[in-house]
């Protein structure tokens, strides 16, 4: 993990295993690269895909890490720091007990692949509004240039507001907690995409229950840069 930075461009709370898991080493060589350590791992072999194809299929989820979001990526507002962020987050996790999320099945979504919970959880649901609402005042506001960026995505009235609001579309009620597994699907065939869910559920299927008891930050130390593992901040109670 990385222990010391200078402010980062972008700072996110996300759910990452702890990295000593099975979880967080099955996710990141399936991504095929370890935000803990910044160093690349190499990747499963997929059945009708080249290993270069799967590592181009791949490419979007692995520049993020592996994770769930919990607060979306953000700058820093004015005077606020790396700190600020660790302290709210301490809070945050503060009194908290850890649980298992609901079996993580292979699903699409939005184009893509991900693992998403069989049934929803209210306290998942929780654990984000409280991010979101926690690191509010510590984000700067969307630059006009990442509101009309965000905009091109065909987005809900409801969904429009919460961007306006909370600088993402996708929290509260429309909140989907997941990890990504690849980038758009749209130009693999549908023959392959089968197979890549095949391999994705073979991937994961032995694994224990996935279990939440912490808050991960991430940072994207310059614009476009990898995101890093910063910390893994666990709950109060296990």
């Amino acid at each position: 993990m990385v222990n010391n930075m200078h402010v980062p461009h972008r700072v996110a709370l996300y759910y990452a295993p702890a990295v000593e898991s099975a979880w967080w080493r099955a996710g990141s060589s399936w991504l095929g690269r370890c935000a803990a350590t910044g160093l690349s791992i190499t990747q499963p072999q997929v059945e009708g895909c080249t290993s270069e194809s799967f590592e181009r299929l791949t490419s979007d989820p692995r520049r993020y890490g592996w994770h769930g979001t919990l607060r979306a990526p953000f700058r820093l507002a004015e005077g606020k720091s790396l700190e600020d962020v660790r302290a709210a987050t301490r809070l945050l996790c503060a009194e908290r007990k850890g649980f298992e999320l609901a079996p993580l099945q292979v699903s699409r979504l939005g184009g893509f692949l991900a693992l998403r919970p069989s049934q929803s959880q209210p306290e998942l649901d929780r654990l984000a509004s409280d991010c979101v609402r926690q690191m509010h005042r510590l984000a700067a506001p969307l630059s006009e240039d990442e509101i009309a960026r965000r905009r091109r995505a065909a987005l809900s009235a409801e969904q429009k507001e919460l961007l306006q609001t909370w600088g993402y579309p996708y929290v509260f009620g429309q909140f989907r907690f997941h990890l990504s597994l690849t980038g758009p699907l749209q130009d693999l065939p549908e023959d392959t995409q089968a197979l890549l869910i095949e391999k994705a559920n073979a991937h994961f299927h032995e694994l224990p229950a996935c279990r939440v008891d912490r808050v991960s930050l991430f940072v994207e130390p310059a614009p476009g840069a990898h995101f890093r593992l910063l910390e893994q901040i666990e709950f109060s109670y296990e």
